[in-house]
């Protein structure tokens, strides 16, 4: 039996790619559990510093596989669904996404919380619930209007027609639009720069920019508390030593 969900880790990039083309690449439960899984073990795995997801085939997601939704309809809950959404919501390591074909519903608003997103010339995006008489998932109802403002994401989400890749990079949900044979090498690409980083600077960088609690005066605080700790860690110091050696940094010892 063909495995839906394929991983590989290199360079410490873990690489998941949805692979179930002959249903581009539509989500069952247990491939949502599989991804789960990954993305939370590469969350306290010292290998891996940056996670990409893709797909195999002509797709990224056509959505999520509607006979198996039907027959175990999701749930605010736990059910598997909310347990991956929640996942790549709250996921510390930096996520990529290599949109490579059909992105429908969830391949759109998965993109949301991701902090890189590249798209195939190819690529066709469409946030369809509407017209399947349901309602925006993923947060999308409130992460679309912040980041289109309202009267896109209104278009978007309640006409629920197929948009392009320039106006994803227009309304913010991807970096840029790439040839399709670029795209992976595109998106590794960033990936192996983000791993390259140091590791707790990164992740504490995502982590601010997630926060959208309190205003500007408790942000800055925020920020001078944690800069304050950081000048004192092993990993500024080696930042600051190679600077003066005049060489490139060396983060590959940090986790």
């Amino acid at each position: 039996m063909t495995d839906t969900i394929l991983s590989q880790t290199e360079d410490r990039v873990l690489k998941i790619t949805l692979n179930r083309p002959e249903k581009k690449n539509a989500l069952t439960l247990a491939m949502y559990e599989r991804m789960t899984a990954l993305v939370a073990a590469a969350q306290d795995d010292p290998e891996v510093r940056v996670v990409m997801i893709t797909g195999s085939g002509d797709s990224f997601s056509s959505g999520n596989d509607l006979a198996d939704f039907l027959a175990h309809p999701p749930t605010p809950g736990d059910s598997p669904a909310a347990s991956f959404l929640h996942c790549i919501a709250q996921a510390e390591k930096p996520l990529i996404a290599a949109v490579n074909g059909l992105a429908i519903g969830i391949g759109t608003t998965l993109l949301l919380h991701c902090d890189f997103a590249y798209a195939a010339a190819s690529a066709k995006f469409q946030l369809p619930f509407v017209n399947l008489a349901l309602v925006p998932e993923a947060g999308s109802s409130l992460l679309m209007p912040q980041l289109a403002g309202h009267r896109k994401a209104s278009e978007l989400l309640m006409l629920g027609e197929m948009f392009d890749p320039e106006t994803a990079r227009e309304v913010g949900l991807i970096n840029s639009v790439c040839a399709d044979a670029d795209l992976e090498q595109t998106a590794l690409e960033t990936a192996r720069r983000l791993a390259a980083k140091p590791p707790e600077a990164l992740r504490l960088t995502k982590a601010l920019m997630k926060d959208t609690s309190g205003g500007v005066t408790e942000r800055i605080n925020k920020e001078l508390g944690h800069f304050a700790h950081r000048l004192e860690s092993t990993e500024a110091h080696e930042a600051m030593q190679a600077f003066m050696e005049k060489r490139l940094p060396d983060f590959s010892k940090f986790s």
